[in-house]
């Protein structure tokens, strides 16, 4: 996991299903009146909470599968289902109007939306708790490992980068670029989740 092919591929599985473009229009809806250092701080919040999140899947993801008895190999194979799930919600726009919902749900003035649903499930979701121990569980050593916790820094980074343009984004993409965008991203997402659900199988034997 430290070549350079391994690491644009975790980046990109951690991108795609973190969807830092897809957030902003919903991080807008729910911070609507807000000033501007009221935005940064949810944001932030946001940001750090799903970092503990993944951090403690990362370090105990794997050994919490081997205590209830499931294999790497069944995890990366049901991890790979999961994400190209998610991916044809992405191509479909399923996606984006579940996270709508979650959205409209935290429109009210006296709530912060900062832990739900910002880091939970929009940024530390199912899908990017999945991609966390796959892509720690096939790391090579400690220094793959460090590898693949700097990629999801990076991705969480640019969450709260998107975070505190997200006006100035929506208004460049426009709602069909976003679209676009989401939809091309869905296409790759499809592609890596297939190829999880064959290293799956590979370690069982069943594909050469």
């Amino acid at each position: 996991m430290t070549d350079l092919p391994a690491l644009i591929a975790a980046f990109t599985a951690m991108f795609i299903v973190i969807d830092p473009i897809g957030l902003a229009p919903l991080f807008i809806a729910m911070t609507q009146g807000m000033s501007q250092a009221h935005r940064r701080a949810i944001g932030a919040r946001a940001c750090l909470v799903a970092i503990g999140l993944l951090l403690l899947f990362a370090f105990f993801g794997e050994a919490l599968l081997e205590f209830i008895g499931i294999s790497m190999p069944a995890f990366r194979i049901a991890g790979g289902v999961l994400l190209f799930i998610t991916a044809l919600d992405m191509l479909f726009e399923r996606r984006q109007a579940r996270r709508q919902d979650n959205a409209e749900d935290a429109l009210d003035p006296a709530h912060d939306p900062s832990i739900f649903p910002l880091a939970i499930p929009l940024i530390a979701g199912p899908g990017a708790i999945a991609t966390i121990i796959l892509l720690t569980g096939q790391a090579d050593g400690a220094l793959g490992f460090g590898a693949v916790l700097g990629v999801m820094l990076i991705v969480i980074a640019m969450v709260f980068a998107m975070f505190m343009a997200a006006g100035l984004l929506e208004r460049l993409l426009g709602k069909t670029g976003i679209n676009v965008v989401t939809r091309l991203l869905g296409m790759l997402l499809a592609a890596l989740s297939v190829q999880f659900i064959l290293d799956g199988l590979k370690g069982f034997g069943l594909t050469g």
